[in-house]
């Protein structure tokens, strides 16, 4: 039988050919090994975290503009001195006094003018006096003009001297009116119902006419004077409501009265006049001067919200995460809006069926597996129109 020789090139040939297999069925072995670990591990991974979940909601929110501004007395009336030189004898009002139009406040000593008053009636008495006998001398005068007894010139006389009679008992009349009015002023009188805001009338002053006694806040109305920007003053009109906060931290319910007509050109915004309600003396919350802050109310819009852990600040930015079905999350940047009690506005970023994490969310990574909680309700909470405090 014929030996069959191979070449010592084949030979090599077929050694690295079997060695590369042998290789490759290792790789592949190894390469096999690796993925179903991997798969294993997969399948054998344990959640992060046992969380609760929350399907957005449709609400309506109020939509509140936020302002700040001055507390001031709708009118301010002063009340001066109409009588001059007098000695100030009484002051009946002090500064919280509610006051009723014609309420006497104040008292001047009247000696002087009483003295002043008699002197007038007297002059007056006196002038009426002469006035009736020129009237009598002017009469007969008149009756003797057709006899030549008395020239044109005399009978001319004696009724100049009538008229000039006449004119003198009316100067005095004017006189005896103008003490009489003196006399009146000795009492200073509320000109309009109010509060008393300020006083610097002092008993046993001798004040000049005009001077400044007492200062009253007709009606006893305050009003809020907000200080609203111009780009967003198109957005009130008169009749707005608006709740204030006083310094206290008391709340006021107000309506806008009216929109001032112009704009500071220095700080571009311009001032809405709140009507804050009347209360009796010192006892409003609210103080004229006081700073005050306050929010319009400009109605409701509808607005996507979820509960507020659902969100977690990362960097300066707003996240939620997102529940996918294979039960890993995502992390989802969106943008916030107004909150309304334990619930926020979602803006942008969330789609309307998307269920977020609510619980244990700050612990959570993108991508990480979660456990769903079996108190985890299905649906959504029903839709409400109520209207929780919100600002924007």
């Amino acid at each position: 039988m014929p030996t069959f020789k191979l070449k010592p090139v084949a030979i090599a040939l077929i050694a690295v050919l079997a060695i590369a297999a042998g290789a490759t069925a290792v790789f592949l072995s190894k390469s096999e090994a690796k993925s179903g670990a991997r798969d294993d591990a997969k399948a054998n991974a344990k959640p992060a975290l046992t969380v609760a979940t929350a399907l957005p909601v449709q609400m309506s929110l109020p939509v509140k503009l936020s302002a700040n501004g001055n507390i001031t007395a709708w009118q301010e009336a002063v009340i001066g001195s109409e009588s001059n030189g007098l000695r100030l004898v009484q002051v009946q009002a002090n500064v919280g006094d509610q006051v009723k139009a014609g309420q006497v406040l104040a008292v001047f000593s009247g000696d002087s003018v009483q003295a002043d008053t008699a002197q007038a009636r007297a002059s007056l008495i006196e002038a009426q006096a002469n006035a009736s006998d020129a009237a009598d001398n002017a009469a007969r005068a008149r009756t003797l003009a057709n006899s030549g007894a008395l020239s044109e010139q005399q009978i001319n006389q004696y009724n100049t001297a009538e008229q000039t009679a006449k004119a003198r008992v009316e100067a005095a009349k004017a006189v005896l009116d103008a003490q009489q009015l003196r006399g009146k002023n000795t009492q200073v009188l509320a000109p309009d119902s109010g509060v008393i805001s300020a006083r610097t009338a002092t008993v046993g002053s001798v004040v000049p006419q005009g001077t400044e006694l007492f200062r009253l806040i007709r009606g006893g109305r305050l009003e809020w004077r907000a200080e609203v920007t111009s780009a967003e003053l198109g957005r009130i009109k008169a009749g707005t409501m608006a709740t204030v906060v006083a310094a206290s931290g008391a709340q006021l319910k107000g309506k806008v009265r009216m929109i001032a007509p112009s704009v500071d050109p220095q700080t571009r915004a311009a001032l809405v006049y709140v009507d804050l309600p009347v209360s009796a003396g010192m006892a409003s919350p609210a103080k004229a001067g006081m700073f005050a802050r306050g929010e319009f109310d400009l109605g409701a819009t509808p607005a996507l919200t979820v509960p507020q852990p659902a969100l977690v600040v990362r960097d300066g930015f707003n996240y939620v995460f997102k529940l996918n079905p294979d039960n890993r999350i995502s992390q989802l940047k969106v943008q916030t809006g107004r909150l309304a009690g334990d619930r926020l506005e979602i803006t942008s970023g969330l789609a309307a069926d998307a269920r977020v994490i609510v619980s244990g969310a700050g612990f959570l990574n993108d991508g990480d597996l979660v456990r769903v909680s079996d108190s985890t309700p299905n649906q959504p909470p029903a839709s409400t129109s109520s209207s929780p405090v919100a600002t924007k």
